[in-house]
């Protein structure tokens, strides 16, 4: 819990002027896995805090970090870290990370049963898919701390942010996300059963687990812009709604998947639901608090980023501050660590209806 150090900002008390006219760029286009911003501008935290905010699609052929880096860009952008960090150590960005909202990965490695694959090590041979834009950096590390090359030990194929190369047999291995492509499959007819997949169909390596994940899901700004009298205060207010945001969405997660549906998402609410109750669990406990950056998880994302290529050197000081993100958490009456957080259930439905 952490009490207010001054009196609580509302909504009558302030006015938005044009310094405060932002834009977020996300991940990927709306949905759960952005509840929490979804939320603290349907909620009007944004609006409390004087901001008025426009969240920005991200989508399959768009570089979130290179929209984020340009110097006319949006002014927040919520990314995975790895590839925030190679677009900086090549000179493409000056972003830096302020907050780091999820504090485990949601990637997988999936593959069917019938495989066999059921090991990092035995990707040697084998069609591995991945994702494009950097977001390929938490397989293809993982995969080289067992030795194995791209293009060398095992085939790396660009996938679709789908499943159907795997259904289908054309890769071995796919990147997922447990919050969306593992829910996709499991959404699907298994056409040898005319049931639904289930788990049992399936292989799943934790790249957690593997200790090889790195950090996803932080919000970065440009250290240009931030470098600009009065836009550290603006940042200071959006961290503070978007952490109220979240706590919002832990502890009303009914609610805010009708705020999801009503965000422009085109997936359905099951499948909504399901990500919802996946998401919760990869920010909840922050035993540090909402937001902050753990800096035994940095290292070991750079660790990870180093053995695996992505990075050459570890980024200077300043790649991360938690300084902001402690001001903006001063200011929130409630529970900022979610410590008794407990994972809710939710089940799957056909097509994700």
């Amino acid at each position: 819990m952490r009490g207010p150090s001054r009196p609580l900002i509302t909504r009558e008390s302030l006015t938005v002027s044009a310094a405060d006219v932002i834009r977020v760029q996300l991940q990927w286009v709306p949905q759960a896995q952005f509840a929490g911003e979804i939320s603290a501008q349907a909620q009007g935290f944004y609006e409390a805090e004087g901001l008025s905010v426009t969240l920005v699609p991200g989508g399959a052929d768009i570089d979130t970090v290179a929209e984020g880096s340009a110097p006319d860009g949006p002014e927040f952008t919520v990314s995975w870290l790895p590839k925030a960090l190679a677009a900086v150590e090549a000179g493409d960005s000056d972003l830096v990370s302020i907050a780091q909202v999820f504090q485990r990965s949601g990637t997988r490695a999936i593959s069917l049963k019938d495989s066999g694959i059921t090991s990092v090590e035995q990707f040697r041979g084998k069609k591995v898919g991945v994702w494009d834009f950097g977001n390929e950096y938490e397989v293809t590390s993982g995969a080289a701390k067992y030795g194995l090359r791209a293009g060398v030990d095992y085939e790396r194929v660009i996938q679709a942010f789908d499943m159907s190369a795997l259904l289908a047999r054309e890769i071995d291995v796919a990147e997922a996300m447990i919050y969306d492509g593992y829910a996709q499959i499991l959404e699907q007819h298994n056409l040898a059963t005319g049931r639904l997949y289930e788990p049992a169909d399936l292989n799943v390596i934790d790249w957690n687990v593997e200790g090889s994940a790195m950090l996803q899901d932080a919000i970065l700004a440009r250290r240009s812009w931030l470098s600009i009298p009065g836009n550290e205060d603006v940042a200071v207010r959006f961290l503070r709604a978007t952490f109220r945001g979240w706590m919002y969405v832990r502890d009303n997660p009914g609610a805010a998947i009708n705020e999801v549906m009503a965000s422009g998402t085109t997936q359905g609410r099951g499948h909504q639901t399901w990500q919802l109750n996946e998401i919760n669990p990869l920010i909840w406990p922050s035993p540090a608090n909402i937001g902050t950056t753990d800096s035994a998880l940095w290292e070991q994302t750079i660790r990870v980023a180093i053995e695996g290529g992505v990075l050459k050197a570890a980024p200077p000081a300043g790649a991360f501050r938690n300084d902001l993100a402690a001001r903006a958490l001063d200011a929130i009456v409630g529970d900022t660590k979610g410590l008794g957080f407990v994972k809710g259930t939710a089940g799957f439905t056909a097509g994700g209806n």
